[in-house]
């Protein structure tokens, strides 16, 4: 029997060690507050903002929570309490998957292809990437480190068939929404690049789900008045540990994706010339000393955010916009952020209920004129057509008012390639079952 011949003091210590860690408050609202780097000039601005304010609110509440922000692009990504789109939440020995979100490090790379021509580059690109659920079929697919999976097997989060299938699938792929492929050419070298953006897609996507899972049992244990998308893994215990290993796991397997697309262009025919390349994500958790950063679509603004930091950084308004090359000036009020893009000010079903009776062909026609814009899925998804997003000079106008970064170069676009209008995986799941 345990404790037994302990005597008094030794059977206090076995029930010490026993009893259960304390439960921790809830911060009350408005004890931790957050700094807003966001303007508004319109209704619906006004009601962005109103509603962005009321779920950060509830958020900075998280007993694990020291600090937050809002960027310019800033708009509610879920219910009341879940960090927005464009906010930053800093927290203290705590890793929040539900604040990374699934599409864990989506990103944006860009390489250098000197005086190649756009047109030669976009229709290479066409053949090349893919965007779609899934990944790629056996025989097409895209070599995979076979280090870096190996590495995805010692780490408890990744060592499970399906991630290590999907990291093999997925590599070389785009998925859908709002991830692209663009093309245009530098301000101030005239020089052509392309641009990818995408996430973690499957692996990143199952890493989440499990984090979650694992961050689910610390609640209810720690902190069961929390929101369940708020919940937390501690960093110092041996499940945090594992899972910051993970992420980083993730981040050089997404990584290797935009590489394995990029360098493919490269070689194409008629490519040829590789400049530089550089990359940054938007969307990942990052840490500076005992405090983790969590980015849910925010790009960091500090020159050693990472190892294979360049000081530079990109950020992509809309497709008839140029893509921002900045450097970071790691403002105290945006906990050392800046904007991940240009954000949106109301649903994309909102979007499409207000074109009417216009089709997502004329929209098309009048927002991108002499641009060349395609869509994988031959569809036109409306939803991410310009008039979408929040006014592209609004958004720039803000970076450089709350000093968020400094503009060193525009990508002025000649064309890219989107996902498109795809049903969502479920709705084809459901179609297939009625064959």
């Amino acid at each position: 029997m345990r404790g037994e011949g302990l005597g008094l003091v030794g059977i206090q210590k076995v029930l010490e060690a026993d009893k259960p860690p304390p439960l921790l408050k809830q911060h009350a609202s408005g004890a931790v507050p957050f700094h807003e780097n966001i303007d508004t000039s319109h209704a619906d601005e006004h009601d962005n903002i109103t509603k962005v304010r009321a779920t950060m609110t509830v958020l900075m509440q998280t007993p694990t929570i020291v600090a937050g922000a809002i960027m310019p692009d800033a708009c509610p990504a879920g219910p009341v309490g879940t960090i927005p789109v464009g906010g930053i939440a800093a927290a203290r020995n705590a890793i929040h998957p539900g604040m990374h979100s699934a599409d864990i490090c989506c990103s944006l790379m860009i390489t250098d292809l000197g005086n190649a021509d756009p047109k030669t580059v976009l229709d290479a690109v066409q053949g090349i990437t893919h965007f779609g659920p899934g990944g790629r079929a056996q025989g097409k697919r895209f070599t995979t480190s076979l280090k870096l999976l190996d590495a995805f097997r010692e780490n408890p989060f990744l060592n499970n068939p399906t991630s290590i299938r999907m990291a093999q699938e997925h590599m070389g792929t785009q998925g859908d929404g709002n991830h692209f492929l663009f093309v245009g050419r530098s301000r101030a070298t005239g020089r052509t690049a392309i641009v990818t953006h995408h996430g973690s897609r499957g692996p990143g996507a199952l890493l989440y789900k499990h984090g979650m899972s694992v961050a689910e049992r610390f609640r209810r244990k720690l902190s069961p008045q929390t929101l369940k998308q708020n919940a937390w893994i501690p960093a110092d215990t041996e499940e945090g540990k594992n899972y910051w290993e993970a992420l980083q796991l993730i981040r050089k397997w997404t990584k290797a994706n935009h590489n394995a697309i990029h360098q493919a262009v490269v070689e194409s025919p008629g490519v040829g010339e590789n400049g530089d390349r550089y990359w940054n994500e938007h969307n990942f958790v990052f840490k500076r000393g005992d405090i983790y950063l969590h980015a849910k679509g925010a790009t960091p603004a500090w020159g050693d955010y990472a190892p294979d930091s360049t000081g530079l950084t990109l950020i992509p308004l809309n497709m008839s916009e140029p893509i921002l090359v900045v450097r970071g000036k790691d403002a105290p009020h945006g906990l050392g952020f800046s904007p991940h893009g240009a954000g949106r000010n109301y649903s994309r079903s909102e979007h499409k209920r207000r074109m009417g009776e216009v089709t997502a062909e004329q929209q098309l026609m009048t927002e991108t004129k002499g641009l060349d814009i395609r869509f994988h899925a031959g569809g036109i998804d409306p939803s991410e057509l310009p008039s979408s997003y929040k006014k592209a000079d609004n958004v720039v106008a803000q970076i450089g008012s709350y000093g968020l970064a400094e503009i060193e170069d525009y990508i002025d676009p000649y064309g890219c390639i989107m996902a498109g209008d795809i049903p969502p995986f479920w709705l084809n799941k459901k179609k297939k079952g009625r064959r």
